[in-house]
């Protein structure tokens, strides 16, 4: 899908309470999975071990919660394109869940809501509600408050 584009930050403060979109599905890989596992230091069993991870709950291997919600940033990025900014940084969250597991080899999506806007020193703080969905699932493997800012 295209990116809600947004030609200045000014912008953004119109559209507070909607639906900006939602991403391309992007495929979580083992790959992936292994590559964030060595980045973290994170090397359970229940996301690098197929074989053993076939016995687990989940019938194989997951991404940690915490790729899951990496790929918020760039899965946003397809949602919001805020043109009209200098600079644009991710400032925080302040809820994470992970209602459901990515299993390796499955597809998620970012839908994103413009819940908040409020004016700062130099742009503005903007609140999303991200919600990853799984590809199939009946829950999201992830929502997320997501909060950016915008500056001028």
């Amino acid at each position: 899908m295209a990116a809600t584009v947004f030609e200045s930050i000014d912008g953004l403060k119109a559209r507070v309470g909607e639906v900006l979109g939602y991403s391309g599905w992007r495929e979580v890989t083992q790959e992936m999975i292994n590559q964030f596992a060595d980045a973290t230091d994170d090397h359970q069993w229940i996301h690098v071990d197929v074989e053993r991870a076939k016995a687990s709950p989940f019938g194989g291997p997951v991404a940690h919660g915490y790729l899951t919600l990496s790929l918020v940033v760039p899965l946003l990025s397809e949602v919001v394109d805020v043109r009209g900014s200098a600079l644009a940084i991710n400032y925080g969250c302040n809820r994470v869940r992970f209602p459901a597991p990515v299993p390796a080899g499955s597809r998620i999506r970012l839908g994103a809501l413009l819940k908040e806007v409020e004016t700062i020193a130099g742009g503005v703080q903007a609140l999303f509600d991200a919600t990853v969905e799984l590809e199939g699932g009946t829950k999201p493997a992830c929502v997320a408050e997501v909060i950016y800012r915008y500056y001028t």
